[in-house]
């Protein structure tokens, strides 16, 4: 019996969208205001899934409370009122973009999952605009 468990978090962060080696022309034209050169904020919402066989001991798929630590250590405690571009080394050279910025998450939460559970996250940047990984 496979079952999917959900935690819901949230955190703020502040991005640019834009490419170095494009202009400001180039990258104004693609990302527009979000290529603002003092950065702008999201309040995003994040859902992480686990889905997997039900443990006949526990009744569990997994702890809800070891998955709200993971998410708390991997991502609040990284992400929570930075600035992704300056603050967190994963966007060094990557554009935080939605889809970069969920695909980081789904990696670094992915290695403190077992490997026969699977892996869904959902990044809200917005209410109406969200993006789904689920791995490769």
């Amino acid at each position: 019996m496979r079952v999917t468990i959900s935690r819901k978090a949230h955190f703020n962060a502040a991005h640019r969208l834009y490419r170095k080696d494009w202009t400001f022309e180039q990258n104004d034209a693609v990302f527009g205001k979000c290529n603002n050169p003092n950065f702008h904020g999201h309040n995003y919402d994040l859902i992480v899934s686990v889905t997997g066989q039900v443990n006949q001991e526990t009744g569990f798929v997994m702890d809800v409370k070891i998955l709200s630590d993971i998410i708390r250590e991997e991502v609040e405690s990284q992400f929570d009122h930075k600035n992704l571009n300056l603050d967190v080394p994963e966007f060094k050279n990557l554009n935080p973009t939605a889809e970069n910025i969920v695909v980081v998450i789904w990696n670094k939460i992915r290695k403190r999952i077992k490997s026969e559970f699977d892996l869904e996250v959902v990044l809200y940047e917005t209410p109406r605009n969200f993006v789904t990984y689920k791995g490769e």
